[in-house]
């Protein structure tokens, strides 16, 4: 449990009582059971809601109901609450949507950690509760104690200051957002509106409620006792429609007094106490006029003109204050009536007398409300809005979440378009590693999902596939804008003969409708003159700050390296140990670097690293003189680069993914593949030929320097344009 929540319950303890504290710790707790238990349907959507406020109307209205609008307009969503916020979280959605919640230690850090995944927050408030300019005057507030206000003040503090973290914010009428504007970059006004189930009960009250043709029933509404200073506004004109109209009865709902001058009209005064908002309509349906009087002060002139939306669901005709939101959504005689002070009894005198204005009116304000006000006609505004301030975000689907050389170049890329303000995520397909949440380059950290049992129902603007079996995966997808292939090695040579794996990775070359992107100029060879794809090349790269040069004196016993998988044919490992098996185990020591693959029984080998992290394996290079690779297949040879960098010596075997690069004499020394004789002479060569060695590490060293991340990064983000 958080420290806020602890802080909470002692507040409510000590200024209510102990029934209180009862009753909503009984009510907390049941809230937070019905959240947890949404949690269970979380998988990847576009949009979290975070709900501060558990009042019902104020959840559904500004949550469940901007959730329906999101729905129509092709956005996915999810609620929760505060206390409910996890890291986790941030990598299953691209936005947040953060409505009437105080600032707190816990959403300040989720917060800040959604911004450096280049996520976008907003944060929704429906008053102008946020700064204590708004609320000094409010009426109800003077009745509080004044620790009770203090507490008030705070909560208005710590709104505001949750609201200047966000990145945007989603309001309710003109007059919040102009406020707001001067804490956030941009504003939408997504007006309150009607849900489906609202539509539902409001169309069988009209259905079902009959009315007494022999009675007018005006009505007014309160969610709360600071309601009574608004109705005190047509107190005089009410008491002269009672008096001059003996068919007209006042009908009084919710928690609102009634004023010592009504008790006179006896049981003309009607009350009816708050209801669930499914019994609502029924209650409005009865009415024949509604009132919606708003007393005219700034903080006022910010609410919602719910009032009348409800009401014209029902068909029922609103008179309402000429204030606000009432002013920016009734046309005045047409689907409602707007007052100022003195013209109330005058415009409810012709509803009064006047059936057929009544029955215009009220179809007018249905009308309008479904036009206007329901969420497949309003919900484009805030899905536009989202839309619009969203970060590209791109996908990788990788084949595991591992430090194998073609997942570090993916975890390149996306690391590199993380910095450029790309929300990123890489998918797992690897059930063995599905426990990683995160892949590391350097300092920067990318968001892994796993793929068992993944629910996604996000929009993805561009998938990314990265091995052939993580296409099928990427075309199956049906929310993707752009599909990519990025393409490091000929993967159907990875395979034996009798493998139908050849046959699915040869035909990930032949697929329509995906850009094919590659890091190998020989890749981009063949996959034009085989498939005849026009691939987007970009050079591969190193961090030139993490693999940094060490020297080398070649004295005392002379270290080589081997790396590569001893279970993989192609990477040819049995070789380099056939080769150093030949040399002088007094003058050579040996190390092997694998990440699947171990020793067999028959190499010899000194020291043995297995699984070693990226940013590790610079201290294995460092520490060898001379690194043996004899793999024949490859995308983009990695190791002789990293060891060029680190200033030592590379004897390899020539193939299509190194000799980018590689000049023989130059940089390195190339042996022919099978020929152990030549290789065992080429590694003696370099020990005792200072010349030719510091010729090599010099070379080396430039080459390396010609693939510094930094000097490729632009090349890289033309790829996913």
């Amino acid at each position: 449990m958080r420290k806020e929540t602890f802080i909470n319950a002692a507040k409510i303890l000590k200024n209510d009582g102990p029934i209180k504290f009862c009753k909503h710790t009984i009510y907390h707790i049941d809230y937070m059971h019905k959240k947890r238990k949404n949690l269970l349907k979380y998988g990847l959507k576009d949009v979290l809601f975070i709900n501060g406020c558990p009042i019902d109307y104020c959840e559904r209205y500004r949550v469940l109901h901007k959730m329906e609008e999101l729905t129509a307009y092709g956005l996915t969503s999810d609620e929760t609450v505060p206390e409910l916020l996890t890291e986790s979280m941030i990598k299953c959605y691209r936005a947040f949507v953060i409505y009437r919640t105080p600032w707190s230690e816990h959403v300040d850090k989720f917060v800040q950690l959604a911004k450096e995944n280049n996520k976008v927050v907003f944060y929704d408030i429906d008053d102008l509760v946020f700064d204590l300019k708004y609320t000094k005057d409010i009426k109800g507030l003077k009745t509080l104690t004044k620790e009770q206000r203090e507490e008030y003040d705070d909560g208005v503090r710590r709104y505001g200051k949750l609201l200047d973290c966000c990145d945007y914010s989603i309001t309710t009428t003109k007059v919040i957002a102009n406020e707001m504007k001067k804490h956030v970059k941009d504003v939408c006004i997504d007006k309150n509106i009607a849900s489906l189930k609202m539509q539902k009960y409001s169309e069988l009250a009209i259905e079902n409620v009959k009315k007494d043709s022999n009675k007018i029933i005006i009505g007014y509404a309160s969610g709360s006792l600071t309601h009574n200073s608004d109705f005190e506004i047509i107190t005089n004109a009410i008491q002269k429609i009672l008096d001059k109209y003996e068919n007209v009865y006042l009908k009084l709902i919710g928690v609102i007094s009634i004023p010592d001058e009504f008790k006179k009209y006896g049981d003309r005064i009607i009350t009816s106490p708050f209801v669930d908002y499914k019994k609502l309509p029924e209650v409005i349906r009865s009415l024949d006029i509604n009132l919606a009087p708003l007393e005219n002060t700034f903080f006022n002139t910010a609410k919602s003109s719910i009032k009348w939306m409800e009401a014209g669901l029902v068909k029922v005709p609103t008179v309402a204050s000429n204030v606000g939101d009432f002013h920016d959504c009734i046309t005045d005689g047409v689907d409602g009536f707007l007052c100022k002070d003195n013209q109330w009894f005058n415009k409810l005198e012709k509803l009064v007398t006047d059936s057929e204005l009544r029955n215009n009116m009220g179809e007018e304000a249905y009308n309008t409300v479904y036009k206007k006000f329901t969420a497949n006609r309003s919900g484009k505004t805030i899905a536009d809005f989202i839309k619009s301030k969203l970060n590209k975000n791109v996908m990788f689907v990788i084949p595991a979440a591992n430090v194998a050389g073609g997942i570090i170049v993916a975890t390149k890329h996306a690391a590199i378009l993380k910095k450029h303000g790309y929300d990123v995520t890489m998918i797992n397909m690897d059930l063995e590693t599905q426990t990683v949440d995160k892949l590391y380059d350097k300092d920067t950290y990318i968001n892994v999902v796993a793929n068992n049992n993944l629910h996604m129902d996000i929009s993805v603007d561009i998938m990314i596939a990265t091995m052939w079996f993580t296409t099928m995966f990427a075309k199956a997808y049906h929310k993707c804008d752009k599909i990519k292939y990025l393409v490091q090695g000929k993967e159907d040579g990875f395979y034996e003969p009798d493998k139908v794996d050849i046959l699915l990775a040869n035909a990930s070359y032949n697929l329509n409708n995906v850009d094919y992107l590659t890091i190998s100029k020989w890749c981009k060879e063949w996959l034009k003159k085989e498939y005849d794809k026009d691939a987007k090349y970009a050079p591969n790269g190193i961090d030139l700050k993490l693999f940094r040069e060490k020297k080398r004196n070649f004295s005392g016993k002379i270290k080589i390296l081997i790396e590569g998988d001893s279970s993989s044919k192609y990477k040819n490992v049995d070789e380099s140990f056939e080769i150093v098996n030949r040399l002088d185990p007094n003058k050579y020591e040996i190390t092997y670097l694998s990440y699947n693959g171990k020793p067999k029984e028959w190499y010899r080998v000194d020291k043995f690293y297995n699984k070693v992290h990226h940013n590790d394996v610079v201290k294995i290079y460092q520490d060898a003189d001379i690194l043996l690779k004899s793999s024949y297949l490859e995308s983009f040879s990695y190791p002789p680069l990293e060891m060029m960098a680190t200033g030592g010596v590379s004897v390899v075997v020539p193939n299509n993914g190194n000799l980018e690069f590689l000049r023989d004499g130059e940089n390195c020394l190339l042996y022919k593949k099978g020929n152990i004789e030549e290789a065992v002479s080429k590694i003696e060569l370099i020990v005792k030929d200072k010349n030719l060695r510091d010729r090599l590490i010099k070379n080396g060293l430039e080459t390396s320097r010609l693939y510094d991340w930094e000097i490729v990064e632009k090349d890289i983000l033309d790829l996913y344009k």
